[in-house]
């Protein structure tokens, strides 16, 4: 995927242009700084948006500006550690769960975001994180918003294993799993039967050709060295001997309190019916179904997916009864 080259910031100071700034954390392996950017001016509606990946970047999120600004809500781009114009590490001891969960913490903390104006928004990946995060730090959060990611691991390999692998031709899946297993998953021959066999189907319904400039910097820009070490090389499934294989926090949803839009779609890698037991189990979980939509569905289905996410924000606003 063409697309221009991240931002390279270091050296420079930590306020920059643009409404960016680069926010020290502190991480095992010593200081590092990620970066954020603000849109909009509400005190009293502010939401941090955690992209997916691991390892992508912000940039695929950019449909936001599209539709929040217009709706009054504040909401702060933010690529983290190891992703787009953060600082990289190349320490692979710093891609662990816990850690990028302490990270979210310390961004919080860095922009003075608190239970009574804090939205934390999860997409793919960074739905697993804005999980985690409500599980250890819900007292900060007045809204969670989990996007396009199932509340288990385990569930989603099992999902496209039984349900989007004997949709595809068999004769590729056979291919794309040889690629995979022989390790040559950087041959072009690789990503050319995902794109025609999956990513059209189930990532971004949309031929390639017109995929958004933000979605192809954004694929353009994915670390793999995080994308690969927590998830594994393949795109169909977590691989067995990644760092999130095990992942399963469905039956810990019903401990997080604070009122939360769970986004499933029709098309999407993720089952939109667990998605919906998802909300079902939250005890203040709404659910957001989109049903022209797929993994991005805020491209795909892009007026019922921001029509129900702005709805959801705009009501954390009003006044607590």
């Amino acid at each position: 995927m063409a697309g221009n080259e991240y931002l390279d910031y270091s050296g420079r100071d930590d306020v920059l242009s643009g409404g960016s700034r680069m926010i020290p954390i502190t991480t095992p392996a010593g200081p590092q700084r990620v970066w954020v950017k603000r849109t909009g001016n509400n005190p009293g509606l502010k939401m941090l948006l955690l992209h997916g990946g691991p390892g992508s970047t912000h940039e695929y999120l950019e449909a936001c500006d599209s539709y929040l600004p217009a709706a009054g809500i504040e909401y702060y781009y933010y690529d983290q550690l190891g992703s787009g114009s953060s600082d990289r590490p190349e320490d692979p001891a710093l891609w662990e769960l816990d850690r990028f969960v302490d990270e979210v913490e310390q961004v919080r903390t860095a922009l003075n975001l608190d239970r009574d104006n804090f939205i934390l928004y999860g997409q793919s990946w960074g739905g697993i994180l804005a999980i985690e995060y409500a599980l250890t730090h819900q007292r900060h959060l007045r809204g969670l918003v989990i996007s396009n990611m199932m509340a288990s691991v385990p569930a989603y390999n099992a999902y496209a294993e039984q349900v989007l692998m004997p949709e595809m031709d068999q004769a590729a899946l056979a291919e794309i799993k040889s690629f995979e297993a022989t390790g040559d998953t950087g041959n072009p021959r690789y990503m050319e039967l995902l794109i025609e066999q999956h990513y059209v189907r189930h990532v971004l319904r949309m031929p390639p050709a017109d995929w958004p400039d933000p979605v192809q910097r954004g694929f353009a820009h994915i670390n793999q060295e995080i994308y690969v070490s927590m998830q594994g090389p393949s795109e169909l499934g977590i691989s067995q001997d990644a760092k999130l294989a095990h992942w399963d926090r469905f039956a810990d949803l019903a401990a997080i309190r604070v009122p939360a839009l769970v986004v499933g779609a029709r098309y999407d890698t993720m089952d939109p019916a667990h998605m919906e037991e998802m909300a079902a189990r939250l005890p203040a979980g709404r659910y957001l179904y989109c049903p022209e939509g797929s993994h991005l569905a805020m491209y795909d289905d892009q007026e019922t997916y921001f029509a129900g996410l702005t709805d959801f924000v705009l009501g954390l606003g009003r006044p607590r009864s």
